[in-house]
C-alpha cells in the first residue's frame, strides 16, 4: 500500500473514532449517537472484591466483532447444533438468560463469582434476545462448564489440566481454555494429549489477559504460555477493530490464529445486561464458537482437520485472522497437520494500537460508525495485502480450482446465501 493510502485510512479511522468519543463524552449511560457505556468485566477478582453483579445496561446495536466476523452471513449455514463446547474458566452461570437450557456443569462450575467464564461462554453461544442484537457465534451449541481456576479466578496448571480432562470426559468436542500460564507441566501436556486422542480440539489463549486497570505502555518480553504453546493446541491472539494489539500487551513467540479481543461485548452471570471485556481469552471464545460451527456442519472432520480448516480459511496476515464464514462454507483438501504456530524462535509481530486501553475498552461505540471503520480498514489494509498474496474473498458460487501443490487449500462450496444484515 502506498503512503497516501495509509494516510487516508488513518485519517478515516481518526475521524470516526473521534466522533464516537464525542458521543461518549455526553456522560450518560445511553449517550447521543447510540453510544452505551458498559461495565468492564475482569478475569480475576481481588481477595476482598465482591462477586460480579448483573449488568442492567444492554448493547442494543450490533457489536463490532460480530460485523468483523460476518456472523449473520455465517448463521444460515451452521448453528453449532449437536456440538458441546467445554469452557475451562471461572465457571459458567447456569442462570444466565442467554444460555438458558444449554449449560451442563461439572461439579460446582454452574456458579460463577467472577463472571469471566460466563462471558466467554456467551461469546461461544449466547442466544439472541428481544431488543438485543448481540449473539454468540454458535447459538445452538451446548456449553459444558468446567472450573479451571479458584473462586476468584486464579488458575494453576493442575486445575487447568483437570478441567481439560473433565471436559473431554464430559463429551465436549471443542474445549476453550482461558488461562495462559507461564510454565508448562506434565499434567497439562498429558491432558492435551488425552484430548487429541479423543478427537477433541483444544483452543487456548496465547497470552494472559492484561488487567483492566493496566496503564503501562511497556511491552513485556516475548515468551510462550501454556497450554497454548503445547503441541496440538490451537493458540489464539487478540486484536482490535483495526487488527492491532493494545500497547503493552503480552506477546507470545507463536500463535495459530487471531480473533477479536479488545473491547468486545458479552454477557454476565446474572440478568440480561452486557459487559465489555478485553483479552486473548475472549478471542479464544470466538474461535471456539467458530470451531463448533465447523464441527456441526462438517461432522466428519477430525479435531486436527478442524484446526487446519480454521487457519487455512482465515484472512492472510502475520497471524491469520479468523473468518467463520469461509471456514463453514469451505471444505478441506490435503492432510491435516497439528495446529501451526509459526517460528517459535521469533516473537509474534502485529501492529500496536497506542489508542487502545482501559478507557476505550469501557466504551461501546455505535455500530454504524464501527461498520464504516471496519470497511475502511478492510479496503485500505486487508484487501490489498490479500491481493498481493494471491488471496481472494470466499465466493461460494465460484467453482473450486486446484490450490498450490501439497497445500491444504479450502475449496468453497454452497450457494452464497447472504443471511441477515448486520448493519
Amino acid at each position: 500500500m502506498t503512503t497516501t493510502h495509509h494516510k487516508a485510512v488513518a485519517a478515516g479511522l481518526a475521524l470516526l473514532l473521534t466522533g464516537a468519543a464525542s458521543a461518549v463524552g455526553a456522560g450518560s449511560a445511553t449517550a447521543a449517537g447510540g453510544t452505551v457505556q458498559l461495565p468492564v468485566l475482569a478475569s480475576r477478582l481481588d481477595a476482598d472484591a465482591a462477586c460480579a453483579t448483573g449488568s442492567d445496561r444492554r448493547a442494543t446495536d450490533v457489536p463490532w466483532e460480530q460485523v468483523s466476523l460476518q456472523l449473520s452471513r455465517t448463521w444460515p449455514f451452521a448453528s453449532g447444533t449437536g456440538v458441546t463446547v467445554g469452557v475451562v474458566d471461572t465457571g459458567v452461570s447456569s442462570s444466565a438468560p442467554a444460555l438458558k437450557g444449554r449449560v451442563t456443569a461439572i461439579g460446582d462450575a454452574g456458579t460463577d463469582c467472577v463472571g469471566h467464564g460466563t462471558f466467554v461462554a456467551g461469546l461461544v453461544g449466547a442466544a439472541v434476545a428481544d431488543g438485543v442484537r448481540f449473539a454468540g457465534v454458535a447459538q445452538q451449541a451446548r456449553i459444558l462448564a468446567v472450573r479451571g481456576s479458584d473462586a476468584r479466578g486464579k488458575a494453576s496448571a493442575d486445575r487447568v489440566a483437570e478441567g481439560i480432562r473433565a471436559a473431554v470426559d464430559g463429551g465436549a468436542k471443542v474445549v476453550t481454555v482461558s488461562a495462559a500460564l507461564a510454565a508448562d507441566s506434565v499434567a497439562l501436556r498429558s491432558a492435551v494429549a488425552l484430548a487429541a486422542k479423543k478427537d477433541v480440539l483444544v483452543i487456548a489463549a496465547a497470552v494472559p489477559d492484561a488487567p483492566a486497570t493496566a496503564t503501562s505502555t511497556d511491552t513485556p518480553p516475548a515468551r510462550d504460555y501454556y497450554p497454548a504453546a503445547d503441541d496440538g493446541v490451537l493458540s489464539v491472539l487478540d486484536v482490535d477493530v483495526s487488527g492491532k494489539r493494545p500497547t503493552g500487551a503480552y506477546t507470545p513467540f507463536s500463535a495459530s490464529i487471531a480473533a477479536p479481543g479488545d473491547g468486545v461485548v458479552g454477557i454476565g452471570p446474572k440478568k440480561a445486561g452486557h459487559y465489555i471485556g478485553s483479552g486473548a481469552s475472549l478471542a479464544a471464545g470466538f474461535v471456539a464458537g467458530a470451531a463448533a460451527l465447523v464441527r456441526s456442519v462438517h461432522p466428519d472432520l477430525t479435531a486436527a482437520q478442524t484446526a487446519t480448516l480454521l487457519r487455512s480459511s482465515a484472512y492472510p496476515a502475520d497471524v491469520p485472522r479468523l473468518d467463520p464464514y469461509a471456514a463453514v462454507t469451505s471444505v478441506l483438501t490435503g492432510t491435516a497437520a497439528a495446529p501451526a504456530r509459526g517460528d517459535a524462535g521469533t516473537p509474534v509481530h502485529l501492529p500496536v494500537d497506542k489508542a487502545a486501553g482501559p478507557l476505550r475498552r469501557a466504551l461501546w461505540p455505535a455500530s454504524g460508525g464501527l461498520a464504516v471503520i471496519i470497511a475502511v480498514v478492510w479496503l485500505g489494509l486487508i484487501l490489498p495485502r490479500g491481493r498481493r498474496l494471491g488471496w481472494r474473498p470466499s465466493r461460494p458460487e465460484r467453482a473450486a480450482g486446484p490450490g498450490p501443490e501439497g497445500a491444504e487449500s479450502p475449496v468453497p462450496v454452497g450457494t452464497g446465501a447472504q443471511g441477515t444484515s448486520e448493519s
